[in-house]
């Protein structure tokens, strides 16, 4: 299990922000190929994002390419694809066809460089009404797919919404999200980005928000933004002692034959225990690889 908590976009096309994102402390950075390269540089910037990830590093490297229905999508999976390689985030994914053309692409060009097939990750971003409406069958849609992520930037104009900072207006679509991803039986899904990179406390509001809907970690923009996700998405070592506390003393009661408890005055029965055994395996994981 490795820790999901912070995704850091990257314009692929800059250099010096590419490698300095690769030390920030981010789980995974995401080395963008699509919105934040001008057209004029899609081309030439493929090599550019390659060449970064066969340097050393400390943590995954993504590349988001170009949607599906554009004239570089074919092109760049082409070319950034290989063992440098640990994933693909693909934009704007509306169908569960979308999704399976990609799948479809990665698998020949995993034959192709000797890879074990399923190896590179494919991580879609639901941030159109259509993708909002059709998640369940996307979340549905690969045995590739390990998790789904939101984008609010792309949804919030789709859809004409005013996005505020209380975030109120993507409750319906963070709630689907995590629900077609739960009915998928896949990981809990990754939260949209926030756009107010001069507002930490509001940027730590919604991390909260993301995780209480049940995402496991957040999409960044900015570098000052990692850590804040990271703890976020961290439990603190408070709530897994706690965690601990109520499997300790539940395996002790389930072996007098006791399937529902309490402990200091909180009710304990199954599905309470495995909340508590989740909050340790993250709390683990991130120790692991801290």
């Amino acid at each position: 299990m490795q820790p999901n908590r912070s995704y850091l976009f990257t314009p692929g096309n800059h250099p010096r922000r590419v490698e300095k994102a690769f030390t920030t402390g981010a789980d995974a950075v995401i080395l963008d190929l699509e919105d934040a390269v001008a057209v004029a540089e899609k081309v030439a910037t493929r090599a550019i994002v390659v060449a970064a990830l066969k340097n050393a590093r400390s943590c995954r490297g993504y590349v988001r390419v170009n949607s599906i229905d554009t004239q570089y999508c074919f092109d760049d999976l082409e070319e950034v694809v290989g063992p440098w390689l640990d994933g693909i985030m693909l934009p704007k994914v509306e169908r569960a066809a979308d999704l399976q053309a990609v799948d479809w692409m990665l698998t020949n060009l995993e034959r192709r460089h000797g890879l074990p097939i399923g190896s590179v990750d494919l991580l879609p971003i639901i941030e159109t009404a259509l993708g909002h409406s059709n998640a369940r069958s996307i979340a549905a849609s690969s045995e590739r797919l390990k998790r789904l992520s939101f984008g609010g930037g792309d949804y919030t104009r789709d859809l004409n919404i005013q996005w505020t900072f209380g975030e109120e207006e993507l409750s319906a679509v963070r709630a689907e999200v995590v629900l077609a991803s739960r009915l998928a039986n896949i990981e809990a899904p990754i939260d949209t980005v926030f756009i107010h990179i001069k507002e930490p406390e509001h940027f730590d509001r919604s991390a909260q928000k993301g995780r209480e809907f049940g995402f496991q970690g957040k999409l960044c923009i900015h570098p000052d933004q990692v850590a804040a996700a990271n703890r976020a998405f961290t439990p603190s070592e408070a709530e897994t002692v706690w965690a601990r506390k109520i499997i300790s003393s539940f395996e002790a009661a389930e072996a007098q034959g006791l399937a529902s408890i309490q402990v200091d005055g909180y009710f304990v029965d199954y599905p309470i225990v495995e909340k508590a055994q989740r909050i340790v395996d993250v709390y683990d994981s991130v120790m692991r690889n801290g």
